[in-house]
């Protein structure tokens, strides 16, 4: 299936996975939105909702209910089917497993990410408080809890362990990268554990592995539920509006770049230069741009930049610093990673590919290279990156947080799996891991997004230089 570039969190000039232009309107190609769920749901709800309307009493969703993923689509054949509809998250009024049965796991992969502990309360709350499950396990430290070399015991949780850990940063559970690819060990474990229900919280590596874990538990025969919160801190997964973390990340991001510009106007020829998270994509640093008007230069992976020459970031530094006197530099971690001698073949453990350190890599030549003019810059160097991870969730992400909790353990009762709970426009949904997993969310360089970063840090369009005539 072939996606195109996306733009960012939700909004009418965001481009879309499988949309393309056509004389002003969009048409959504076929892309199959169908969840997946382990059989007929027979067992009656704990959860005294209601199915009227006009009663004042919270409502339960029906299979039926649908969200529009993108409001401008249209379907090419007409079809519900292949117009872009999601199924809505909530409780339903019949669910699959007997509460009294169910004993969950919950799971946090990956890097830190603020919010979730979060996200671990809702889970173990809704789980205990509304359904009645008794039997709650964190699996510690990733999906290497399961695996027998490591010796890791489950943490049994209960409303009263969880009550106050969204006050703390990380997750009380530990995390790990790595380990999700021994698929079949993972299951065994699940196996004599007897759980029902796997909550996995984290990214498109954790997700991936989600899958794999799924299918093993089908070609197995056993009905387990496998349910995705995804927590990604660089908002890189594909469809959802946003992931849980991203307002906290560039909150905190946005105390770093006020903090390199106090430094750097209170300097002759000040630089502040901040790197931030962002793998793959820019949404931090861009974000982080817009909301402090301090930086007056964002570099992403989305878009190249050169280091030297007329048109390049050195000359354009030089530039700000004569009219100025000062200048930050906001750079994402996977910005200009092909200037930098890196292996392109290396891979961390979760299996993303492992970058050069740009950050460093700038500061290094941007001191160099005035040094060599002999102009006297004072540059500030500043990684926030594990304060900014490790941080508690602001207001805002707390109430996300909460909210994809509870959405997740309905989906999980009625037997909903290999599923991941999004947000899309202001509705939650269900969405299948697989589509979502497809492929990273970026940020359109021709997008809206990124001209009003621009816009905002006054930096030329392009800093690449004109190819001389006669060279490709």
């Amino acid at each position: 299936m072939d996606y195109t570039d996306v733009a960012g969190a939700a909004g009418p000039d965001a481009r879309r996975p499988d949309i393309e232009d056509n004389k002003g309107s969009c048409i959504v190609q076929d892309t199959d939105f169908t969840v997946p769920d382990l059989g007929a749901r027979s067992v009656r709800s704990p959860l005294a909702f209601s199915s009227a309307v006009g009663d004042s009493i919270a409502n339960y969703v029906d299979d039926a209910d649908r969200v529009r993923w993108y409001p401008g689509a249209v379907s090419k054949s007409g079809t519900d089917a292949e117009s872009g509809l999601l199924e809505m998250a909530g409780p339903r009024a019949r669910i699959y497993f007997n509460p009294a049965h169910v004993h969950a796991g919950i799971v946090t992969c990956g890097g830190l990410c603020p919010g979730l502990n979060d996200v671990i309360r809702a889970l173990v709350r809704c789980l205990w408080n509304r359904y009645g499950v008794r039997r709650v396990s964190g699996i510690r430290f990733g999906y290497k809890g399961f695996l027998p070399e490591y010796g890791l015991s489950v943490k049994s949780l209960d409303p009263e362990i969880v009550d106050d850990i969204h006050k703390i940063g990380g997750t009380i559970l530990g995390s790990s990268r790595g380990g999700g690819e021994r698929t079949a060990e993972i299951v065994d474990a699940i196996e004599r554990m007897n759980l029902n229900v796997l909550f996995a919280i984290g990214g498109d590596g954790t997700q991936k592995g989600a899958m794999a874990i799924s299918d093993e538990l089908d070609r197995r025969g056993l009905k387990v539920s496998v349910v995705g919160i995804p927590k990604t801190i660089d908002n890189d997964l594909l469809f959802v509006d946003r992931s849980f973390g991203f307002e906290t990340a560039v909150e905190r991001a946005a105390d770093a770049v006020n903090a390199a510009h106090a430094e750097a106007h209170s300097s002759i020829n000040g630089v502040g230069l901040v790197k931030l998270m962002g793998r793959d994509s820019g949404f931090i640093a861009v974000h982080t741009a817009l909301a402090t008007h301090e930086a007056n230069f964002v570099l992403i992976p989305e878009v190249r930049f050169d280091l030297g020459g007329p048109a390049g970031l050195l000359a354009n530094l030089e530039k700000r610093l004569a009219a100025r006197n000062h200048a930050v530099i906001v750079v994402a971690e996977g910005a200009g990673q092909e200037l930098l001698a890196a292996d392109p073949g290396a891979t961390d453990a979760s299996g993303n590919k492992r970058l050069a350190d740009i950050g460093a890599w700038l500061r290094d030549s941007v001191n160099d290279h005035f040094k060599a003019k002999g102009v006297e810059v004072n540059l500030k160097y500043i990684d926030p990156s594990y304060m900014i991870r490790s941080a508690p969730a602001c207001p805002t992400d707390s109430v996300y947080c909460e909210r994809l909790g509870n959405n997740a353990v309905h989906a999980a009762m009625a037997g909903k799996t290999r599923i991941l709970i999004g947000m899309v426009n202001n509705e939650f949904v269900h969405l299948p891991t697989r589509v979502v997993v497809s492929r990273r969310n970026t940020v359109d360089p021709e997008g809206s997004l990124y001209r009003d970063a621009i816009d905002a840090t006054g930096q030329p369009v392009s800093m690449i230089n004109a190819k001389e005539p006669g060279h490709a």
